[in-house]
């Protein structure tokens, strides 16, 4: 193993979701200056998208983002292996290959969690992407897809796919419908079952296994990370992104000093003065912010002026700086 895998590795004690729409390079930016060890990802790209669009938009990210993984969608390993070498040269840490997500789009594709029927393919995909990067290739699958979803099926999957040279699954521990059950009622009518995700490092000691579904506090994460290798967390992390201002300390062993709230928004200003510079509208940023002050007095009012005024016609950062007024600042540094 190599130090930098050493290190994402470590890093993968604690990851963000890829979430489509959401997790973009203005809410990673974001994220990255609240943690500074967690593993962020990309919304998944399709490769299709990747090989014929508009590359800049799909792989642009600030370095200091990192770790940071590009996710993938897709089946085919020669479009696989280019989108991977591709994602390394841009300067990501990390080759994620989708087959976790369950809408009738990404079925129609052949990829996503349709695949977890294809071990075989999804294997020769990832012996295609480990030939062309240096970089760690690692999967985010289902524990299972409609009636196949005995262990027995999830173990066979994990072997192929590990044989194939992936030493890092991140499981969300849940199966997936993927006829009857729309993308947000897989997320959360399959139950959960976090024990079969700890059978699975139990029985593949040597694998590095991710646990991801329902977690939403820093406390839980602690709870499986008895269990388990890492955690991934998602929409906990959207709604209320402060929760990660203590991962590092808790989760990382890193004791320095985290941004107040109120130094966050200060510190995102110059890099949203610099993207609305490039053409970026503030309303696409400010939707991320929304949640910084979850649960704080003024976070209503923060909300509410962001929502009604960042939208406007020629709308600049003092609609932040006037949203930020609005917002007692009773935090000092985080200790």
């Amino acid at each position: 193993m190599t130090a930098a895998e050493f290190t994402l590795k470590q890093a993968h004690r604690l990851s963000v979701a890829p979430m489509l729409d959401w997790t973009d390079r203005d809410f990673r930016y974001f994220l990255r200056l609240i943690s500074k060890h967690c593993v962020l990802y990309t919304e998944m790209v399709t490769t299709g998208a990747l090989i014929h669009g508009n590359r800049d938009r799909f792989l642009g990210h600030d370095v200091s983002e990192a770790p940071l993984a590009l996710q993938l969608g897709g089946s085919d390993p020669d479009a696989l292996a280019k989108c991977a070498l591709l994602g390394q040269q841009a300067g990501y840490s990390e080759i994620n290959l989708n087959v976790g997500c369950p809408s009738d789009r990404v079925q129609s594709g052949s990829f996503g969690a349709c695949l977890m029927s294809e071990p075989k393919l999804v294997a020769e995909g990832v012996v295609a992407m480990v030939s062309e990067v240096d970089i760690p290739v690692t999967v985010k699958t289902r524990l299972g897809i409609d009636d196949f979803d005995s262990y027995e099926f999830l173990t066979d999957f994990i072997s192929q796919v590990a044989d194939a040279g992936c030493e890092i699954f991140i499981l969300h521990a849940r199966k997936a419908w993927l006829q009857g059950l729309s993308p947000k009622e897989n997320r959360d009518i399959p139950p959960l079952d976090y024990q079969r995700v700890y059978q699975i490092k139990k029985d593949f000691p040597q694998l590095h296994i991710d646990i991801n579904g329902g977690i939403q506090t820093l406390e839980q994460a602690q709870q499986h990370l008895a269990h388990i290798d890492g955690v991934m967390m998602g929409r906990a992390i959207y709604h209320d992104p402060y929760l990660l201002a203590q991962a590092d300390r808790v989760l990382f062993d890193d004791q320095h000093a985290v941004l107040s709230r109120h130094e966050i928004i200060q510190a995102m200003l110059p890099y949203i003065e610099q993207r609305m510079s490039q053409g970026r509208p503030i309303k696409s940023i400010t939707r991320h912010l929304l949640g910084i002050f979850q649960g704080q007095p003024g976070a209503r009012a923060w909300r509410r002026h962001l929502s009604e005024n960042a939208h406007l016609k020629g709308s600049g950062i003092e609609v932040i700086a006037d949203a930020l007024a609005l917002v007692p600042d009773t935090s000092a540094l985080v200790e």
